[in-house]
């Protein structure tokens, strides 16, 4: 019987993938000619342990590709390479390459050979450099002959593993290929400790060994073949000179011994047998699933732990019931009811997860377009750590390159065009994330050429979009680029032209109950703002009633409800009514119109309420006929069940089973002025 190593293959593969972000991160932070140390290392680090896991599993193919880059790494590490542009171009590359095969190996696929071969042939001349013919890297007859060369010292190990080691992976036969690589190497297997037959647990380790290395190797190069188990193992290193002790002994019984024993361990110097290397502190993981803080499920277990107590409590009243024991009901029925919403708000809290997860890909995606556009570009990360739903982070992450990348492409302008405008050549790009009320928002700011409104205009009216007449506001006219088929580029590319993307970022952005708005000066910058709500399942609402119908106004975007007079009342030109609030004019939307609802009981201004609500940055007076209370609703997505339906965001069922829409305040705005136009 054999441990299945096929059950920890998933967190190999979600390591792997952190390990590549942080390669990918480190080699966009190298400076040309100027490396830093500790970044380096920690580069080497990520690509040593994607060596190390993928070779315990079998996945040969993956441990010999990451060890071109390894080496290269190293020789940057141990200063005998400078770092250039040329190689960490090389290496990112690289990075890409291992990500393509690590993937292909997760879904069972065949890994792109001819890619890979071209990647090696590219790492392998990076190493070589001008020698000429690319030469293997590693090759067992070189080691051989660097270590007559650099003289015959010898090194002895003395290895025994923990009886659990197998259980976490690790493969003492990997470890055995590891040290044949760096010079000869002489093996003796030590069987004392196998029990009897049926004592034996085939799960569990009982062999050791004891290890002989040949030829001019560094003892940094032996204790990192051993890194990945130093904390599962007892292991013991040292020169010609000194005397290995018998690790089958219990500690303390080599005191007996007449000679000293000058002994070195992988972490530091063994003072008693039993000694093991400090475990490294490990870093968080983060990957596509969710990986939740401890706290987090601390807090959770002890919710649950009350509502038990609660509901207990509430079980032994019921036995013994009667009228005196009323307001003890009551008291316990609001504890439930407390309890269960800190639960639920614990619950929710699991899958929130902080938003540089996308973040963390747009200083490479910056990287390279600006590279390729021939543009000095410098990005900037603000609120990395917001906390946004796991469906959100999903969803959010394909409309934001979109953004981002033709923010590069049409907002920053080339260096000589900005220095010529005054500004500096370094174009400046900022993405922003911030959690307002039940909102989360995200923002792409540029400091680039910004919107002309009248180039805008006229491409609309030539491609047919809008007539030669239209009037639109200037938020409209901004609007016009998430039209489908609306482009302003002078030329195709790969990177846009052919308007499409914009439109499909809207609707992907409104799939989600979010809007996006655009604030733009022409020749300063431009400033994109993505409304989001803060989770997709659980909203506080406002139930409001007009006529027979009910609807739920999100309760974050309730600023105020008031009667108004018929003196409150502004009439505009083109129809509009308006009301004054604290000195502010805001449009008044009369939903029994909107939904054309007759059964509406206020026909009147003056009959009904007045409910003052903001959404994405859009204000509005909502009329209606009366308020119905306030409640939290569950989140259900009208599209995905019925179809999309402008000024609704989503609908819920209340608690006597009906259903109530949830309004959307931007999308009522719009579908007001729409039905004023008409």
């Amino acid at each position: 019987m054999s441990v299945d190593l096929a059950q920890f293959h998933q967190l190999f593969f979600e390591e792997s993938y952190e390990g590549l972000d942080n390669m990918e991160s480190g080699l966009l932070e190298l400076k040309t000619g100027d490396a830093d140390q500790e970044t380096i290392n920690t580069i080497f680090r990520a690509a040593h342990s994607i060596k190390g896991g993928s070779g315990t599993f079998g996945f040969t193919e993956l441990s010999d590709f990451t060890h071109l880059m390894e080496t290269l790494l190293d020789e940057m590490r141990d200063g005998q390479r400078q770092v250039t542009e040329a190689s960490i171009k090389v290496l990112l590359e690289a990075v890409d390459c291992l990500r393509e095969m690590i993937t292909a190996v997760e879904r069972q696929q065949n890994i792109d050979q001819q890619k890979v071969a071209e990647h090696r042939k590219i790492l392998e001349r990076e190493l070589v450099g001008d020698k000429g013919a690319i030469e293997r890297v590693v090759d067992q007859s070189d080691n051989d002959q660097a270590s007559d060369e650099n003289g015959g010292q010898t090194w002895s190990i003395a290895f025994k593993p923990h009886r659990t080691m197998l259980q976490t992976g690790n493969d003492p036969v990997r470890i055995f290929r590891e040290l044949t690589t760096l010079g000869k190497f002489e093996c003796q297997l030590d069987l004392s400790s196998i029990p009897e037959f049926y004592d034996m647990d085939p799960t569990q380790s009982y062999l050791s060994w004891r290890l002989s290395l040949e030829g001019g190797i560094d003892l940094a190069d032996i204790e990192e073949a051993f890194e990945w188990v130093d904390d599962e193992c007892d292991l013991l290193i040292s020169s010609t000179t000194a005397i290995l002790p018998d690790l089958s002994k219990k500690p303390g019984d080599e005191s007996k011994s007449s000679q000293p024993q000058p002994v070195i361990s992988t972490s530091e110097k063994v003072e008693s047998l039993g000694a093991t290397a400090k475990t490294p502190p490990k870093t968080p993981k983060s990957s596509g699933s969710i990986r939740v803080d401890t706290q987090k499920i601390d807090t959770l277990i002890n919710m649950v732990g009350e509502l038990v107590i609660t509901q207990s409590m509430l079980s032994l009243m019921g036995e013994d019931f009667d009228m005196s024991k009323l307001d003890q009901l009551n008291h316990g029925l609001m504890q439930m009811e407390r309890h269960t919403r800190e639960l639920q708000a614990s619950v929710l809290n699991i899958r929130m997860l902080p938003i540089s997860f996308i973040f963390s890909r747009f200083p490479r995606l910056v990287h390279d377009m600006s590279t390729k556009l021939g543009k000095k570009i410098e990005l900037k990360l603000v609120g990395e750590q917001t906390e946004v739903d796991k469906t959100v982070i999903e969803m959010l992450s394909d409309p934001l390159v979109h953004l981002v990348r033709n923010s590069l492409d049409h907002g920053i302008e080339m260096p000589e065009e900005r220095v010529a405008l005054g500004k500096m050549e370094t174009g400046r790009v900022m993405l922003q994330a911030f959690q307002r009320n039940d909102n989360i928002i995200v923002e792409i700011k540029d400091d680039g050429r910004g919107l002309d409104k009248e180039k805008l205009k006229a491409k609309a009216i030539e491609k047919g979009l809008i007539s030669q007449d239209s009037i639109l506001t200037e938020q409209q006219i901004f609007e016009l680029i998430f039209m489908p088929g609306f482009s302003t580029a002078e030329s195709l590319t790969d990177i846009s032209g052919r308007g499409v993307g914009m439109d499909v970022v809207r609707q992907n952005i409104q799939a989600l109950g979010g809007e996006i708005t655009i604030h733009s000066e022409l020749g300063k910058g431009m400033t994109i703002s993505i409304f989001l709500p803060l989770t997709l399942a659980i909203l506080e609402g406002q139930s409001i009633a007009v006529g027979d119908e009910r609807y739920i106004l999100p309760l974050a975007s309730v600023i105020e409800s008031c009667h108004i007079d018929k003196v409150q009342i502004n009439r505009m030109m083109e129809g509009t009514e308006t009301i004054e609030v604290q000195g502010e004019f805001l449009p008044i939307i009369r939903l029994h119109r909107i939904f054309n609802i007759p059964s509406a009981k206020a026909k009147h201004l003056n009959e009904g309420l007045i409910v003052v609500v903001e959404g994405h940055g859009v204000k509005c007076g909502l009329f209606i006929d009366r308020l119905l209370g306030q409640q939290q609703v569950v989140i259900k997505s009208l599209e995905e069940n019925y179809r999309k339906v402008d000024g609704i965001s989503a609908a819920t069922i209340l608690g006597d089973g009906s259903v109530a829409l949830i309004l959307d305040i931007a999308g009522l705005v719009r579908l007001a002025q729409q039905m004023a136009h008409d």
